[in-house]
């Protein structure tokens, strides 16, 4: 791809900036490793000249960038020929990875033994600096418009899995171009779906997967991001205290604007509800869901989310006499998970009513106290209920201590006890957060059941024996998968 003068464009600098690059190097040098700005820095729109094909996708950059093809989509020349890594950190391994060789070819040395899913691309799961990645092969556009969003993603705190690295310019032994790879870092303790269903789960697992898909939705779209692709595919599952906290996977048709209209979010919602009542027809193909609707049922994430959004953002109204419904529409804020750092109240010209309205609601209110007072990062529910034990602890044993000294001793006396408690073989069962969650939960049934106090030592021993040791391991899930898991996940690519 030519400059205005005819000569090579630019390539894109930090921050998404051309700048004038360097000679062009011989054939066989050494690869480029480009490392992106730090996380506070905000990607400036490309100046005249500047390389379309490496653009970061912004919704600000005026207007989308063309999505070319093939050799229109390269500069020309020996410079092709270099390596370009675009990474999010320092990681040097990237090296070491077999770029010169189609993705679909590489050795068994470098892959993690994850199975292939359903997906448009070709993806693997692959070793690096004592950690898994997936890589996926896709055009070099797209690739990089899926880095500069996800890492847009991170910086405004919303689940979706972390981008390490775009790797352009790729070619083979023979000098063939091969397709941009971008590299993100595998979630752990999380599973896909369709795992979900290799194993017997209670009846309203599928209800709880929609519903976090839901609060994920809304997420997004709160912060402007809208999908074009929502599907419990395009999404990774982490158990959370009971529920589950959705992740994005998959963020390649997504665009951040400032704001959603309202046609774009129901846009969501419907492309949400064709692709789930899709899945569920093939979960049931394959003999996975009995008795299951797949048109009602994909229909709740709809139902699920207008009800969390109107309790998010619409706006009240109340007599003045009744000014305790501020705090009231806060605190079942609060038990949504949502913080309101700010809202307006309207008089009427009257001055007998009010008009409220939230006006900055922001996910992780009890995963943000639990950070505060513990030191631990842990999920939504998982923090509720922790928080709920952290203060049962404290009015049984220590009334008198302000919330800070009293969660440091919660911390030392329950918490650490029980992670400490469980054996090597069994670490990887489950994250410790939801362990502690288990554990609590086995104690109080304990209690139910025979009708008297039960240590926590007593609960512990019998919820690791009687219940974990029984649990199939989700950290390795799907780096060791069973007969059953592999035959559900095994889906080649269309």
């Amino acid at each position: 791809m030519n400059g205005p003068a005819g000569t090579p464009a630019p390539r894109e600098g930090a921050g998404g900036s051309a700048a004038s690059g360097p000679p062009p190097e011989p054939s066989g040098a050494a690869p480029e490793i480009v490392t992106t700005p730090d996380a506070g820095a905000q990607p400036a729109a490309p100046p005249a000249g500047a390389a379309a094909w490496e653009a970061p996708q912004e919704w600000s950059a005026g207007g989308r960038l063309p999505r070319t093809g093939g050799d229109r989509s390269r500069p020309e020349g020996p410079r092709a020929a270099s390596l370009a890594i675009t990474a999010a950190a320092t990681v040097p391994e990237l090296l070491d990875l077999p770029w010169d060789v189609p993705l679909e070819e590489w050795p068994e040395r470098n892959l993690a033994s994850l199975p292939r899913g359903i997906s448009r691309h070709v993806v693997r799961f692959a070793h690096l600096a004592g950690a898994v990645v997936a890589v996926k092969e896709t055009s070099d556009h797209i690739a990089r418009h899926e880095f500069h969003i996800l890492r847009r993603l991170q910086r405004l705190d919303v689940p979706c899995v972390e981008p390490v690295a775009i790797v352009s310019n790729r070619r083979d032994a023979d000098g063939q171009e091969l397709a941009t790879a971008l590299v993100t870092r595998h979630l752990k303790f999380s599973l896909p779906y369709r795992a979900l269903f290799s194993q017997q789960l209670r009846p309203d697992t599928l209800t709880r997967l929609i519903d976090a898909l839901a609060l994920l939705l809304v997420r997004l779209h709160l912060v402007g991001f809208y999908w074009g692709d929502v599907s419990l595919s395009n999404t990774l599952f982490r158990r959370d205290a009971g529920s589950f906290a959705a992740y994005l996977v998959d963020a390649e048709t997504g665009e951040i604007y400032p704001e959603l209209s309202a046609g774009q979010r129901e846009y969501d919602l419907e492309i949400a509800r064709v692709n789930i009542a899709g899945e569920l027809m093939d979960l049931m193909e394959g003999g996975l869901v009995d008795a299951v609707d797949p048109i009602e049922t994909s229909e709740r994430i709809m139902d699920s989310y207008r009800r969390l959004w109107s309790e998010l953002l619409d706006i009240e109204s109340f007599k003045a006499t009744d000014k305790w419904r501020v705090a009231e529409r806060i605190r079942r804020l609060n038990d949504l998970g949502f913080d309101v750092e700010e809202y307006s109240i309207t008089t009427s010209p009257e001055g007998t009513s009010f008009l409220l309205q939230p006006k900055v609601v922001d996910a992780g209110h009890h995963a943000r106290r639990l950070l505060r007072l513990t030191g631990l990062d842990v999920q939504e529910n998982q923090a509720r209920r922790l928080l709920n034990d952290m203060d049962s602890y404290r009015a049984a044993n220590c009334p008198e201590l302000d919330e800070d000294y009293a969660a440091h001793l919660w911390l030392q006396q329950v918490f650490e006890p029980i992670v400490r408690s469980i054996p090597r073989d069994l670490a990887g069962k489950l994250e410790p957060p939801e362990v502690v969650h288990e554990v609590l939960e086995h104690r109080w049934y304990m209690s139910e059941r025979q009708q008297r106090f039960i240590p926590l030592s007593e609960a512990v021993t019998s919820y690791l024996e009687d219940i974990l040791r029984h649990r199939r391991d989700e950290a390795n899930i799907l780096l060791n998968p069973d007969t059953r898991t592999l035959a559900v996940l095994s889906t080649e690519d269309d």
